[in-house]
């Protein structure tokens, strides 16, 4: 990069963009961009200029390095002097010259009010300081007509500085739809799951802001076998706090299997994935909406603009009581709710879907001055399958009840992690067996101890491989009741202390280990026989017949 960059070049390009690389959410959303953009085209160079003065510049530099990017100073934006900047952070210093400034949203428009890193008080998201305004360089991208109206309320110079462009991020969930079941896989959702996106904007009045307690709280509620849950939180929160903080913050939640979505990328897969959406005044609560998903609100900030799209969210969709039963609430709206619910609030804050990208690249080029390349439109790939996040449940409280059906048994168990359980009652009702039941990747020593049922993660290789596991944990732990694991191909078994050892079949999808071992328990508390047909039923999805046989003792 410098004044004599050209000797040293591979590819001479005609013009120059520099990208401003300010915070993480910016970033991001131009490395997601831009190079459907430029796809293809030597004659544009593109180089990212990294700011440093942002609160929320942590990170920003790793997500570059990783990405492959020239790096270039913010210092030395001046000495390169490029066709054009463009940035998806309004608050940016732009040192003096007479290239153009594109100014992309990093999220939905101009729907939240922030902090002023410059004065006093709080600013417009997304409108960019008087200097550039008033230099006549900078262009705002909208998303939807009503924007312009807006920014000219509140900055009447403007006024024909605004380019219609659409949301590209809105039309890469909409192409990627067709994919949710790819994405559910991916993320480890079992066939019947649900799974529940819980998303927090950053700020004081954020949904984690204000109870960051909910995501075990949730976890708790819902049961283990019917319901996952992964949050979503802007990446503000992680390069203003860091990842230890957060992940220190839910841990409990984690122990309990919340799918913590990495910062870049991942959380697009997760709302396209989802079933129902409990959010609060960000962007990606109305992109959930925009989706035609269920919507609850854990929280909703007065930072939000009125008249807004989002605005109107706030008024329109439902409020989370995080007092009362939660996990009705959530049925409640997944049960009630009409994928056209929200239409109207969302057709006012995009325009023009399905051709965002083409727009902005038509916009591009117009400012750098070069004909567009030929061929048809840059297309709107679908997502990629994304990484699965960490989340091993390692040990649950179970209740189980018994009740009889034309004769034959039926056994229900709603298991719940341990590590939320804490305020869970021990009493046990009429035909109610309750139990703690952990598996041989738990790391305290004081749940194993205190398990009355031990379970075997991965199947056994073999029959053989199982009875001798069985044996072999239950003589580490005395204080266990029985052990099962599933065997490759063949079913389940489940040793009891006594030496008899039960064999489970099952008709349907396979199970954990768990299900099939608190069946036997529930079947020994309940003095049903065991060599029997049951009905078991895992709280929330599974129904399935459950064949046990005595298969030896000793």
């Amino acid at each position: 990069m410098g004044r004599d960059a050209e000797r040293w070049r591979t590819f001479q390009g005609t013009r120059t963009v520099a990208v401003a690389a300010r915070t993480v959410t910016s970033t991001v959303r131009l490395l997601e961009t831009l190079p459907a953009v430029v796809r293809g085209d030597s004659r544009v160079t593109v180089v990212f200029a990294y700011d440093s003065t942002s609160a929320f510049s942590a990170g920003v530099l790793d997500l570059l390095k990783d990405a492959g990017c020239r790096i270039l100073p913010w210092t030395q934006l001046a000495d390169v002097s490029p066709d054009l900047l463009i940035s998806a952070s309004e608050n940016i210093d732009v040192p003096p010259g007479d290239w153009p400034v594109l100014v992309l949203p990093h999220g939905i428009g101009f729907q939240k009010m922030v902090p002023d890193s410059r004065a006093e008080g709080v600013r417009l998201s997304g409108l960019v300081p008087d200097t550039l305004l008033d230099s006549g360089r900078a262009w705002l991208a909208v998303s939807h007509p009503d924007q312009e109206k807006q920014l000219i309320t509140a900055r009447p110079e403007t006024a024909g500085r605004t380019v219609l462009i659409g949301d590209p991020v809105l039309d890469e969930l909409r192409a990627s739809a067709s994919h949710a079941r790819v994405y559910r896989e991916a993320l480890g959702l079992a066939r019947g799951q649900r799974l529940v996106v819980l998303s927090s904007t950053w700020g004081p009045t954020s949904l984690l802001g204000r109870d960051p307690g909910l995501p075990a709280r949730l976890l708790a509620a819902l049961p283990y076998d019917g319901y996952r849950l992964a949050a979503v939180i802007h990446p503000n929160v992680w390069a203003g706090h860091g990842a230890w903080q957060i992940r220190t913050l839910l841990a409990d939640a984690m122990d309990a299997g919340l799918l913590l979505m990495p910062p870049v990328n991942t959380w697009r897969a997760a709302l396209v994935a989802a079933d129902c959406v409990i959010g609060d005044h960000g962007s990606v609560t109305l992109y959930g909406a925009a989706l035609g998903k269920p919507i609850l609100l854990g929280a909703f900030g007065s930072d939000a603009v009125p008249g807004t799209a989002m605005a109107r969210l706030g008024r329109a969709a439902p409020r989370l009581d995080p007092r009362a039963d939660v996990r009705r609430q959530i049925e409640t709206a997944l049960d009630t709710h009409t994928p056209d619910r929200f239409a109207d609030i969302v057709a006012g804050a995009f325009s023009r879907p399905g051709h965002a990208l083409a727009r902005l690249r038509t916009t591009v080029y117009g400012l750098l001055g070069l004909t567009e390349p030929g061929g048809t439109p840059p297309p709107v790939l679908s997502l990629p399958r994304p990484d699965l996040p960490v989340a091993e449940v390692t040990s649950w409280l179970v209740r189980t009840s018994v009740e009889f059906t034309d004769g034959r048994a039926v056994v229900t168990a709603h298991r719940c992690p341990s590590a939320v359980s804490d305020g869970e009652s021990s009493d046990e009702a009429p035909g109610e067996f309750i139990h703690l039941a952990a598996d041989d990747h738990e790391r305290d020593a004081r749940v194993s101890e205190s398990s009355s049922v031990l379970l075997r993660r991965q199947a056994a290789p073999t029959s053989v491989a199982a009875l001798r596991w069985i044996r072999e944990v239950l003589d580490r732990y005395p204080g266990s009741y029985l052990a099962g694991t599933a065997v490759a191909g063949a079913g389940y078994l489940v040793g009891i202390r006594d030496g008899r050892v039960v064999e489970v079949s099952i008709t349907g999808p396979a199970l954990d280990a768990g299900l099939p071992a608190s069946l036997v328990y529930a079947c020994l508390r309940g003095r049903i026989p065991l060599d029997a047909t049951v009905t078991l039923r895992a709280d929330g999805v599974h129904e399935t017949d459950a064949v046990l046989r005595l298969r030896t003792r000793g």
